[in-house]
């Protein structure tokens, strides 16, 4: 056992056995910490706040190599907030400015594939493109407000008719017991008067508890949006990345195309509900359901022009394999230049010796390594080609 420092004597004696991988958790009996546990949401707070007092304040610069020009992304952070002053439902948004064109949203998880760098000495134009908070409230916080309080009015909304009938209820029963101490009362019956009491205060109690509960259920009903920016980074086009070490970890649409194609029509014909979400930044490319077992899959899908060659990930779709490696999946199209050959799917590709590269953050790893050509009776009808 490790000698705990003394600031964190409180910390180890309540999760003194912990992990944050399930597999090492349930093996050796320890406490799983992951997004929504005690220690883990307070770790999260605590770096939000350091960030803001040293860094988010006053913005971050990185290097890309999705961008040819320089933009500028913007981080909201928007809460719902109902007539409590209770948080009904946060989200971040991010949004990105280009010098000319119209802004975009973008996923949070962008910074993951970006690599840290110092400002420059000239800042570019679009670090003084004013927000576009109008433009965001109309695409994405006024959906949000919407979605957020037609959930709440139908959460509610079934709060508010369990109350009401159990209240009226209970205040029908006190009603029964108030006419039945009166009629005693009247008869000069030992203790009725008492009883009345009694029994009148409990349905005076009930009336308010009624009018008590109302009112909280109409200021829950209430809701309103609150935003404030968190930061703004701007991201440079990486200065190498023309070179061919370099250039190589950008993907070629055409081929991308091609093995999304390819990927998506075999999971169709596996009788799955596939979604495509590469557009969303989440570190994996396809959602692929199997509507008769329940498996969901998440895919990340390569693409190499040629039949043989090297898989990149980047940081962001590393992070999100060795986090949900129990549904993970690597699909590779070889071949997308010719006749595209779909590989044996890869159920959690993080567990291979992944090469690190830190100049451009990624890592590799050689298709061989890990795949074998799939032997498919009829690969035009799958492929799609």
């Amino acid at each position: 056992m490790h000698q705990h420092a003394p600031r964190a004597s409180i910390i180890a004696s309540n999760y003194d056995r912990l992990s944050t991988d399930r597999e090492t958790a349930q093996k050796y009996n320890l406490e799983w910490v992951t997004p929504g546990h005690p220690l883990f949401e307070a770790l999260r707070r605590h770096s939000l706040e350091l960030g803001r007092q040293q860094h988010w304040a006053s913005g971050a610069c990185f290097h890309s190599l999705q961008h040819q020009e320089p933009a500028r992304l913007d981080f909201y952070q928007a809460r719902v907030v109902d007539g409590l002053d209770k948080t009904v439902h946060e989200r971040l948004f991010v949004v990105e400015l280009a010098h000319d064109g119209a802004p975009r949203l973008v996923g949070p998880d962008i910074l993951g594939n970006l690599t840290p760098t110092m400002p420059p000495v000239v800042l570019p134009a679009v670090a003084e493109r004013p927000e576009a908070t109008e433009w965001l409230y109309v695409q994405a916080l006024r959906p949000f407000l919407e979605e957020t309080r037609a959930e709440r009015t139908c959460q509610v909304q079934r709060i508010a008719d369990h109350v009401e009938l159990s209240l009226t209820e209970l205040l029908a029963r006190a009603d029964a017991k108030v006419g039945h101490a009166s009629e005693d009362k009247e008869r000069g019956s030992t203790g009725a008067a008492g009883r009345l009491a009694q029994a009148e205060n409990r349905h005076d109690e009930l009336s308010a508890r009624r009018v008590r509960r109302r009112a909280e259920l109409d200021h829950q009903r209430a809701v309103s949006l609150h935003m404030e920016r968190i930061t703004t980074v701007l991201a440079l086009p990486h200065p190498a990345r023309e070179t061919p070490a370099i250039g190589n970890l950008r993907p070629n649409a055409k081929t991308e195309m091609t093995a999304m194609r390819v990927v998506m029509n075999y999971e169709e014909a596996r009788g799955c509900q596939v979604d495509d979400v590469h557009a969303q930044n989440l570190g994996y490319d396809v959602t692929s359901l199997d509507l008769k077992s329940g498996e969901l899959r998440l895919i990340e899908i390569k693409g190499l022009a040629a039949a043989s060659g090297n898989i990149l990930l980047t940081p962001n779709e590393r992070r999100v394999a060795e986090d949900r490696p129990e549904c993970y999946w690597l699909y590779v199209v070889t071949n997308c230049a010719d006749v595209p050959q779909l590989q044996e799917p890869v159920a959690n590709p993080a567990q291979f010796s992944w090469h690190e590269e830190s100049k451009v953050q990624h890592y590799w790893l050689h298709v061989d390594a890990m795949t074998q050509p799939m032997r498919i009776r009829d690969e035009q009808a799958i492929y799609g080609v």
